[in-house]
């Protein structure tokens, strides 16, 4: 004989409630896009099933909790393993033009790049006349590290 909790109860078997409950979680999972609220619906689906077997609530409860925990562990455990390093930057390599010096002595420069003038660390060799070719071998923030050698 299944069990049924509360006001509510009287109107629904425990195990529809947690059925409902399950499907609520699992179609909030598909609006937020975050694999929590699913695992939090398949652990009410869980609750559902001990429901049907007609163990008392407390069972339910802790089958749930123990799916929802382990779930969870799951999950983070996954995005840990799937993480993607970070990209090159698509801007090593490229060409910028040397336009003048912000300080010479510690390498600060302004150059030219996509018609923008950018701050740079120039490395290596300091004589530069306006114009001349550099190569970008890191990006900082905002400030290109560049030099006269090509990567």
């Amino acid at each position: 004989m299944m069990q049924t909790v509360g006001l509510v109860g009287k109107l629904m078997e425990t195990y529809l409630l947690w059925l409902v409950a399950g499907f609520v979680l699992v179609i909030a999972e598909l609006v937020t896009g975050t694999f929590f609220m699913l695992i939090l619906g398949i652990a009410a689906f869980a609750g559902s099933a001990a429901a049907w077997f007609g163990f008392g609530f407390r069972l339910e409860a802790m089958c749930a909790a123990a799916v929802a925990v382990a779930g969870v562990f799951w999950v983070r455990q996954n995005r840990k393993a799937m993480q993607q390093p970070d990209m090159a930057s698509l801007d090593l390599g490229q060409a910028v033009t040397f336009d003048a010096w912000v300080n010479r002595e510690q390498g600060a420069a302004r150059v030219k790049y996509r018609n923008t003038l950018w701050d740079a660390e120039v490395e290596g060799e300091r004589a530069l006349d306006h114009g001349q070719v550099l190569f970008i071998h890191a990006v900082d923030g905002s400030t290109l590290k560049v030099s006269k050698a090509k990567i």
